[in-house]
């Protein structure tokens, strides 16, 4: 049982044609013949396409990297290895000898962008950006622009950038939340470095969870719509719109074993975009709220077990944490929650889907299953921490020391083979931890260090996780021979 943790095709019109009568007998054609006098849905995608196309960019990724290991196939690096299984096994390229000596930016990836602001805000995915040393971004009208970042999220794949360019037009948002199944949408990205490519499918499944089918991979966000609107590489963090021209969705993966598209693709709904747009753009990191349970899909065997019979889908309560909002409502092992401030919920990526739209202080309502009876409870999410406070976005200097890399003598001497030497220490984590200066670091967290970016890349990846304990455990000597452990805690207080 799976357990979670708290982030052509014309449907055609079977028009029964009966065989040819005389006029005289037309009054005793069958009843259940129906006829059609003309198209029940709209197929002209003219209008949508017309008005999305100027609004999705090209974004060339470049890096000081004397070799590009994802080749030139586009995305970027990808952090969930969503990239290699979804695309399929990209060709490693082995640059000329005389390009590898050269110092100057080489491209790395390519990806797609969608314009949220007039004064130059573009949406798309982390793994396209991630990395670069340097990104471009090339407009419908052939403009190029250098671009900043602004913020990112590895956990739902999104990042937003910013160019310097004034009176440009934004997307206009839709709402995912009203698409359904079987409803037309478009895809607008740039395959293959192929500019303002369209492709038309429809909406084949909403919060779909890929993550069993990625390897069993930890996914920051499960909750996707599944289209068959064709994509490849290049289409990432393109736009996915409505018939109307709106965004409902961010373009991210598609499945598929072989590397070319298979029929199944997958994008970011709107609800969560927004959400994450407006927290990195005001926050510079992702507020992200905890209900605080472990929680388990409800199946039939476990219901029978558990003698539930008010309800045959839902969320069951395994175990509620301390300093919860699920601990403030009231929740029990053995709940079986099956709403969100009145929306339905019958499984995990609906369920994400729903908090992924609140900060840590709003206000929910939790409709849960106790004893064959219904209840509907408020409170108040809350973070990671266990509280309501805004989450900063974590700054390498809040260490408050510098690293200076060792020498080859000084290794020898102490018998390492890897290490860094605190210096320069100031008011910060280090010090409130008992770290001195001189200290020599050898490992953190368990992994060997050797230079200030080595502890700088370890210190972004706690910051970023969603776990509630961001600490650096320190392993290290003084140059006495010492060995010292320390544990800095880089939480918010």
């Amino acid at each position: 049982m799976k357990r979670y943790s708290i982030p052509a095709m014309f449907a055609a019109l079977a028009i029964l044609v009966s065989p040819a009568c005389a006029d005289n007998h037309a009054e005793t054609a069958p009843q259940f013949i129906k006829t059609s006098n003309g198209a029940s849905f709209d197929t002209d995608f003219t209008v949508a396409a017309e008005n999305t196309v100027n609004m999705v960019v090209c974004i060339k990724s470049f890096t000081n990297q004397r070799q590009n290991p994802y080749g030139n196939q586009g995305g970027g690096y990808d952090p969930f290895g969503m990239f290699e299984f979804f695309f399929g096994p990209q060709p490693r390229q082995q640059q000329p000898r005389q390009q590898q000596r050269n110092s100057e930016p080489v491209q790395s990836g390519l990806g797609s962008g969608v314009i949220i602001s007039a004064d130059g805000y573009i949406v798309t995915n982390n793994h396209v950006i991630d990395g670069a040393d340097k990104l471009e971004v090339l407009l419908n009208d052939n403009s190029t622009y250098e671009a900043k970042v602004i913020g990112t999220d590895e956990a739902t794949d999104l990042a937003l950038i910013k160019i310097d360019a004034e009176k440009l037009t934004p997307i206009t948002f839709g709402n995912s939340e009203d698409l359904k199944i079987g409803e037309w949408v478009l895809a607008v990205g740039n395959p293959f470095g192929f500019n303002s490519t369209v492709t038309a499918g429809i909406v084949s499944a909403k919060a779909r969870s890929i993550s069993q089918s990625s390897r069993g991979g930890r996914m920051g966000i499960e909750s996707f719509i599944q289209t068959d609107a064709a994509l490849n590489p290049g289409n990432s963090g393109g736009a996915l719109v409505n018939l109307k021209g709106e965004l409902i969705g961010i373009n991210s993966a598609i499945y598929s074993n072989t590397g070319s598209y298979s029929g199944f693709s997958f994008a970011i709904p709107t609800t969560i975009v927004k959400k994450v747009m407006t927290d990195l753009r005001q926050y510079g990191t992702v507020q992200r709220a905890m209900l605080g349970c472990t929680i388990a899909e409800l199946d039939s065997k476990i219901a029978k077990e558990k003698g539930i019979t008010a309800t045959k889908s839902g969320l069951r309560v395994a175990d509620v944490s301390d300093r919860s909002t699920a601990k403030e409502i009231g929740l029990q092992t053995d709940d079986v929650i099956v709403g969100i401030n009145g929306t339905e919920i019958h499984t995990f990526p609906e369920l994400q889907e729903q908090l992924n739209k609140f900060r840590p202080g709003d206000k929910i309502s939790v409709t849960y299953i106790r004893n064959n009876q219904k209840f509907t409870k408020s409170g108040t999410l809350r973070n990671s921490q266990g509280n309501t406070s805004i989450t900063k976005k974590g700054d390498f200097s809040e260490i408050g020391c510098a690293f200076m890399k060792l020498g080859e003598e000084t290794k020898r001497n102490l018998g390492i083979s890897n290490g860094v030497k605190v210096s320069g220490l100031k008011n910060g984590a280090f010090r409130d931890a008992g770290v001195k200066d001189g200290f020599i670091i050898t490992e953190i967290n368990g992994r060997a260090v050797n230079s200030s970016d080595d502890v700088e890349t370890i210190y972004n990846q706690i910051m970023k996780s969603d776990d509630a304990d961001k600490v650096m455990f320190l392993t290290g000597l003084y140059p006495t021979g010492r060995k010292y452990y320390y544990a800095v805690n880089l939480a918010e207080e």
